[in-house]
């Protein structure tokens, strides 16, 4: 399976690249009003409001800054009865596109953040999946995605 590698922090995750729509350059957000702190803020696509998580931030890391190699990348979400909503996700120090053999990955044993995945041992050291169907707790999505309950 193909992935997009980034960082967070010194540790390697990745996003398959069937979940991903777009990768943008940072741009400029609009702050969210009483949103959690990993949620970075609007991100104004063509028109469309499209909420951005930052992924060092729901890790529980600070991000020290935004780098040369800071991305925006644009997935689809899943909501409750089948529909998606498109949500940016705020990525440090992206990589680039790797390969992951299915049958390197293995389950990391640490059931404390429902978003992060598989693990698979490469040459580079470990690299951690990062579900996108996963990142948001329900009361983060109801806020995020008010019309997905309506």
């Amino acid at each position: 399976m193909k992935v997009l590698v980034f960082q967070i922090g010194a540790d390697r995750y990745a996003l398959r690249l069937a979940a991903i729509a777009r990768v943008l350059p940072v741009a400029a957000l609009k702050a969210i009003a009483l949103a959690p702190p990993f949620v970075a803020g609007l991100l104004d696509l063509h028109g469309e409001p499209v909420p951005v998580i930052d992924l060092s931030r729901l890790a529980g890391v600070i991000p020290e800054q935004i780098w040369f190699d800071t991305r925006i990348v644009l997935a689809d979400y899943p909501l409750p009865g089948g529909a998606t909503a498109r949500v940016g996700l705020l990525a440090e120090h992206v990589i680039g596109v790797a390969t992951v053999n299915d049958a390197d990955l293995r389950e990391s044993g640490v059931a404390g953040a429902p978003f992060l995945g598989q693990v698979a041992s490469t040459a580079h050291g470990l690299l951690q999946l990062v579900e996108v169907d996963q990142l948001l707790a329900p009361e983060v999505r109801a806020l995020l995605f008010p019309q997905a309950l309506a």
